[in-house]
């Protein structure tokens, strides 16, 4: 196997090329590219001088920080797998994640030095744990902590040997709205592939500045322009959180160019009061993810002359998927767009398998070499995720004459209603439509006559008022009939994911004599 797309090549070739440039500019603190390829250098020879192999894991928890992007390179450099873990997660939930990555060391930052404690405390056996950074763990590497299973888990080869092109990265565990949350393994080939496919249509070159705002513990905190901002040259801005006013004031102070985020971020930057004068001369190009765009809030940015493309992925492909360029989203919105660059996809029947041809509606399958190695140490559900070769999305989506696709809802969502199948994506488009309405979700829930109907959680938008009479008045002239929940609760807030994506499996329906 070739060592050709191994990511550790990466601050080198650049601190050859452009080795004064800033490559991370974080919270002010800037880090040249001669610099984070020194410091990566050296942390990697330290980590392999203290008997860490290919494949041992390394886990975080941190905020978004340049000691980070050390320490992904260096692990890049080491053949290494850096295990970025939330933040966000209570400690139960972030031990669980420890027990699966089984990591050899872990790195916690000052900030989440309570969380990672009390997660740690709940584990069967201790690990080795010490700080990122020069004043951490580039300055004194413990012994790494591993059990005995781990012997079965690591590449075969010798610990120390030169990094492969198909050795793991990235451990990044998915956001579990689809369920139990699980690791991927994202190898340096999957990630050159992913960044090589971007670079094909989200074009960055050494003059861009990159605002990133998505947390690195989602794979779009590296995958999704971080990463090929420094195969090419250009700065990174990291950001730890996403507040409206710093984003727009940090957008003209460090003249940045593009950035990522979902619907919601650019949803608070557009409400914001300061947006309508905020100097945006810079931002030449927006990246969208995670749902499509409503029509009004990408004319509010077209406003602006702020180009977007919209897209959809997710953490198993590495992310990117489908691509839809600005050029054409004025003409197609609510579309997801077509493959990216050496990505190639199908429609499946949902219940055979059969791959359809044409305009279809069926799950979405993915090939291709950004496509991950499998869930770590989880073979059978590596294999579930499988069919032919092709990775199975769980997304059901639609295909039109011209081979654009729409992604419709989740599969394991859509609920059956007297037989007609209900998307309760489309339940909650219409049901936003409703001017009292600032949120919606909708799940289906048993009914003795019907099987299933809706159930929808309702937020409602401040100073207005409605009802559950009202809200299915005004589903009635919107939708079918079978459509229309037959419930409807209004609620303070929604239940949402690490990436802000509803989880609507954390929705609590009522007992029914409770609702009516």
């Amino acid at each position: 196997m070739s060592d050709l797309h191994t990511l550790g090549r990466w601050p080198r070739d650049r601190a050859l090329a452009t080795p004064d440039r800033v490559a991370v500019d974080d919270r002010g603190v800037t880090l040249t590219y001669r610099a984070l390829d020194a410091r990566a250098t050296a942390l990697a020879a330290r980590l392999l001088d203290a008997g860490y192999g290919v494949g041992d894991r390394i886990a975080t928890v941190t905020g978004n920080s340049s000691d980070q992007v050390v320490l992904f390179f260096a692990c890049a450099k080491a053949g290494l797998v850096l295990a970025p873990l939330s933040w966000r997660l209570s400690p139960h939930e972030l031990a669980a994640q420890l027990d699966q990555a089984d990591p050899a060391l872990v790195l916690v930052e000052e900030e989440c030095g309570t969380l990672a404690d009390a997660a740690l405390e709940r584990l069967p056996l201790p690990l080795s744990r010490t700080a990122l950074g020069p004043h951490g763990v580039e300055a004194r590497v413990p012994a790494p902590t591993r059990r005995r299973a781990d012997l079965d888990a690591r590449p075969a080869g010798p610990p120390h040997r030169m990094v492969r092109d198909d050795d793991p990265l990235l451990l990044v565990f998915t956001s579990g709205t689809g369920g139990t949350s699980r690791g991927a393994l994202l190898t340096h080939a999957n990630c050159f592939w992913n960044n090589l496919s971007l670079s094909r249509t989200v074009e960055l070159t050494s003059t861009d500045v990159v605002l990133s705002v998505l947390p690195q513990f989602h794979v779009g905190g590296w995958n999704i322009q971080p990463l090929l901002a420094w195969w090419t040259g250009a700065t990174v801005v990291l950001e730890r959180t996403f507040e409206p006013e710093r984003v727009l004031r940090l957008v003209a102070d460090r003249r940045v160019t593009t950035m990522m985020g979902v619907p919601t971020n650019y949803l608070l930057l557009a409400e914001h009061p300061g947006f309508a004068a905020a100097d945006l001369t810079s931002l030449r190009h927006a990246v969208v993810g995670g749902a499509p765009m409503p029509e009004p809030l990408l004319r509010a940015w077209h406003r602006r002359g702020v180009a977007l493309t919209q897209g959809y992925g997710l953490t198993e492909a590495g992310p990117n998927v489908l691509c839809l360029p600005d050029d054409v989203a004025r003409d197609r919105l609510g579309s997801a767009g077509v493959p990216y660059p050496h990505v190639e996809v199908a429609v499946a029947d949902p219940v055979t398998g059969e791959h359809l041809a044409g305009p279809a509606t069926g799950e979405l399958l993915v090939r291709g070499p950004s496509v991950f190695a499998g869930y770590f140490r989880e073979p059978e559900a590596t294999a579930a995720s499988f069919a032919g070769g092709w990775l199975r999305t769980g997304d059901l989506v639609e295909r039109d004459a011209d081979g654009y696709y729409r992604v419709v809802d989740r599969l394991k969502d859509v609920f059956i209603t007297g037989g007609e199948n209900v998307t309760p994506a489309e339940v909650e488009a219409a049901l936003r439509r409703h001017p009292a309405v600032a949120d919606a979700a909708v799940v289906g829930v048993p009914d003795d006559r019907w099987g299933e109907v809706g159930h929808a959680f309702v937020v409602p938008r401040g100073g207005q008022l409605t009802d559950a009479e009202d809200l299915e008045a005004f589903c009635r002239r919107e939708l079918a009939g079978f459509k229309v929940p037959r419930h409807f609760d209004l609620v303070p807030d929604l239940p949402r994911s690490s990436l802000n994506k509803v989880v609507r499996s954390a929705l609590h329906v009522r007992p029914a004599e409770e609702a009516r």
